[in-house]
């Protein structure tokens, strides 16, 4: 005994039914950003679109998503903007009307660019509140975020087949609904963030003054780790991206497939992220992000390695397989980026979210060049390497497990 008397930090809630409700915020606005990959083949058809067409229309969308996030995330580190998410709700509102009615490719790109601004204005907040809602358990709060994220995502291509291909590019327009319903229910979380922020704010401060002395990451440190997260984060997405955009273009050239058909196979893949990444939160909590990050970028490499020669059941079942583990990822990633950063939330939280937007446009685009240059097929063989940047999580720092926790 030293005779001195440590101070113990408060221990914050955990506000599960917040997190809830901003998952479904969340699975909403994924939701109306899948529609644009799955409605490419009816778009393809009606406007006779290569693939490199395709794929500038990925990279639009994702570059306008990607570029103000980190911007708008600095600017509500100093000042919060707890309604900004609605704001956010109302570009992606005007873009999917004005997709609806697009007559020719120009305003197509104009009508995704600006979904691309909502979902820029809507991530870095929705952040800063899932973190805030989170109490200690920062990897299951950042599941429930992220799963609603990826269902959301997960549903474009369900819609696509019930809705968008037999009624038409105009049936875009409907959607606009669930932008509508996503804005009421982010008014009500904008309501609650003075309290939580304020007990969060609380927490934090009784963790700093009894940790009062113990320093904090290295510049260095902080400098490795977000390069080796940037670079992991753009394999992952450019995998990821060869299956949002072109996944029911494989299956359709390869397989024989109708439209239908490949959009509920993409569903299926989809659905299986909303799983992994779930699942990659909680265990993150438990294990750590550091062992957490190693598994779900470098392995699912044998599986990669194998889908380019399976025939249809076995690429579904593989399929489902790779993004259940790849998807466990995101989570660890952009909690172990805010240990790093604990003081800029609303930063990290839109450069991650805008290296997603970005790193997979840049990745769509480049992949639509070699699917028109050389197949749909050789894409996925090169793809299929991918993972193997998997060993630079070798370079990752290892954080304390009393701070990564």
């Amino acid at each position: 005994m030293t005779g001195m008397t440590t101070a113990k930090a408060p221990r914050p809630r955990t506000y599960v039914s917040l997190l809830v409700v901003l998952g479904l915020t969340h699975l909403l606005n994924d939701m109306m950003q899948s529609l644009i990959p799955a409605s490419y083949p009816v778009l393809k058809q009606s406007y006779a679109l290569d693939f490199v067409q395709i794929g500038l229309i990925t990279m639009t969308f994702q570059i306008a998503g990607a570029l103000l996030q980190p911007v708008i995330g600095m600017v509500t580190d100093r000042h919060p903007a707890p309604y900004s998410p609605v704001v956010g709700m109302m570009f992606t509102l005007s873009g999917l009307v004005s997709l609806g009615f697009a007559t020719n490719y120009p305003m197509i790109l104009v009508s995704v660019a600006l979904i691309g601004i909502g979902s820029s204005i809507f991530h870095p907040e929705a952040t800063r509140m899932a973190r805030y809602a989170a109490g200690r358990r920062q990897g299951f709060a950042q599941g429930i975020f992220q799963v609603g994220g990826q269902a959301g995502g997960s549903l474009g291509p369900v819609f696509a087949a019930l809705i968008i291909v037999p009624w038409g590019q105009p049936s875009l327009a409907w959607f606009a609904v669930a932008a509508l319903l996503a804005m009421a229910l982010l008014i009500w979380i904008g309501s609650k963030q003075r309290l939580i922020s304020a007990e969060f704010v609380a927490a934090r401060e009784g963790h700093r003054k009894a940790t009062a002395g113990v320093p904090g990451h290295a510049p260095r440190t902080i400098g490795i780790g977000l390069v080796v997260l940037t670079l992991l984060m753009f394999t992952k997405n450019a995998y990821g991206e060869s299956f949002r955009s072109f996944y029911t273009f494989y299956l359709i050239e390869r397989f024989g497939l109708s439209i239908s058909a490949s959009q509920l196979m993409l569903f299926i893949f989809l659905l299986a992220a909303a799983i992994g990444v779930l699942i990659g939160g909680i265990v993150g909590d438990r294990i750590g992000r550091y062992r957490i990050i190693w598994i779900s970028v470098l392995g699912p490499l044998p599986l990669t390695l194998i889908l380019p020669y399976a025939d249809l059941f076995w690429t579904g079942v593989l399929t489902v397989m790779i993004n259940l583990v790849m998807a466990s990822a995101f989570a660890s990633i952009l909690i172990y980026a805010m240990e790093l950063l604990p003081n800029r939330i609303g930063l990290i939280g839109g450069l991650f979210y805008g290296l997603n937007f970005g790193l997979g446009g840049i990745a769509a685009a480049l992949l639509g060049l070699l699917a028109d240059s050389f197949g749909v097929e050789t894409v996925y063989r090169i793809c299929s390497f991918l993972p193997l940047a998997g060993l630079l999580a070798w370079f990752l720092p290892r954080l304390d497990e009393e701070r990564q926790q």
